[in-house]
This record gives C-alpha cells, sequence and structure tokens, in this order.
C-alpha cells in the first residue's frame, strides 16, 4: 500500500472527503517527525512506537576499491510495533 492508498483507506473509513484525509495524514507526520527531531519518542498505545535511534561513527570498506572509510555517527528513525498490531498480524 503506498500513500494515496493509505489516504483513499482513511478517507473510505472515515466517511471523510480525500482532502481531509490528506491533511489529518499529513498533521500526523509533521508531529511524528517534529517529536522526532527533538529526540521524543512518540508512542501509540496498541500500535507501535517511533523513536530515534542513534548509531555510533565506525570504520567501513568501500566494496569497490576495498578502501577502510571512516562512517560518522547518526541518528535513524526506527519503529516497533505494539502487542495489538503484532497479534493483527499473526
Amino acid at each position: 500500500m503506498n500513500k494515496s492508498e493509505l489516504i483513499q483507506e482513511i478517507a473510505e473509513k472515515t466517511n471523510g472527503s480525500k482532502s481531509e484525509a490528506q491533511r489529518f495524514f499529513d498533521a500526523f507526520a509533521e508531529v511524528v517527525k517534529d517529536s522526532l527531531k527533538k529526540g521524543e519518542p512518540v508512542q501509540i498505545t496498541g500500535f507501535g512506537k517511533f523513536y530515534v535511534q542513534e548509531r555510533e561513527a565506525r570504520q567501513g570498506i568501500n566494496p569497490q576499491t576495498k578502501q577502510k572509510i571512516d562512517i560518522p555517527a547518526s541518528k535513524v528513525p526506527k519503529f516497533t510495533a505494539g502487542n495489538s498490531l503484532k497479534e493483527a498480524i499473526r
């Protein structure tokens, strides 16, 4: 399912318009992004948890040249599914 299909499903399930569903989805995505930028996790009980994980700097190898390269530390978004979501797909 892609973004436009998801928005269509939201519109159908809420008996609303696609533009309204688009606004709600965009607002949800913006709130999650803003919270993660601040380093705050977003937990939706039963659905899951969005959070930021920090990766330490490390050394890697360029597969074409076989030279060692330094990979800088970074922050990456992560998602962990909640119990209700896990149960729903079993």
